[in-house]
C-alpha cells in the first residue's frame, strides 16, 4: 500500500511545532493521575516539560472535584497525557 501525499494546500506541522504556537496563550493540559490543568504557556523544552502561569489545577477526588489556583507550575513532560490548546474549564 503507498502512501497519499497531503494536498499541496494543507501546512503539515510537527507536534512541537503546534505546541511551540501555543506559546503565550492558554492550553489544557490532561495529566496521566486524576489531574487537569488549565495555565498560560510560558514554555517547554524537547521533552515536553511545560512552565504555566496562571494555572488552575483540577483534581478529582473521592469527595468530588478538587480546583487550586497556582500562580506558576513545571509540569514533567512524562506525565502528560494530552494538550489541548486554548480555552478554559467550567469550575
Amino acid at each position: 500500500m503507498t502512501a497519499v501525499p497531503p494536498p499541496a494546500n494543507i501546512s503539515t506541522l510537527m507536534p512541537l511545532e503546534l505546541v511551540d504556537k501555543c506559546i503565550g496563550s492558554r492550553i489544557h493540559i490532561i495529566m496521566k493521575n486524576d489531574k487537569e490543568m488549565v495555565g498560560t504557556l510560558l514554555g517547554f523544552d524537547d521533552f515536553v516539560n511545560m512552565l504555566l502561569d496562571d494555572v488552575t489545577e483540577y483534581e478529582n477526588t473521592p469527595d468530588g472535584r478538587r480546583v487550586t489556583k497556582l500562580d506558576q507550575i513545571l509540569l514533567n513532560g512524562n506525565n502528560i497525557t494530552m494538550l489541548v490548546p486554548g480555552g478554559d474549564l467550567a469550575e
